[in-house]
């Protein structure tokens, strides 16, 4: 009878892995490190507070493009996996 297990037990291993079963990945957010308008690097010093985040620019024109439609960036940025700094 423990043989019969032990089989079943390989065999459902095997199962997990010809179907590629693993492990749930854990996805971690990324810093900002390029503009969320042009995607260049950004320069710490030109910023937008918005909504409780600090989002950096590479210009100031970004910043000025940024401010006519704030979501559509953050939506961007969002799937890019990256998440704003909280303003200080």
């Amino acid at each position: 009878m423990t043989k019969v297990k032990l089989g079943m037990l390989v065999l459902a291993l095997l199962g997990f892995l010809a179907l590629g079963w693993s492990m749930p990945q854990v996805s971690h957010a990324a810093s900002q490190t390029n503009c969320p308008v042009l995607g260049n690097k950004i320069d710490k010093k030109v910023y937008v507070d918005y909504q409780g985040k600090r989002i950096y620019f590479c210009c100031a024109m970004c910043k000025a493009q940024f401010k006519q439609n704030p979501e559509k960036y953050l939506e961007k940025m969002k799937a890019e996996g990256v998440t704003p700094a909280k303003t200080p």
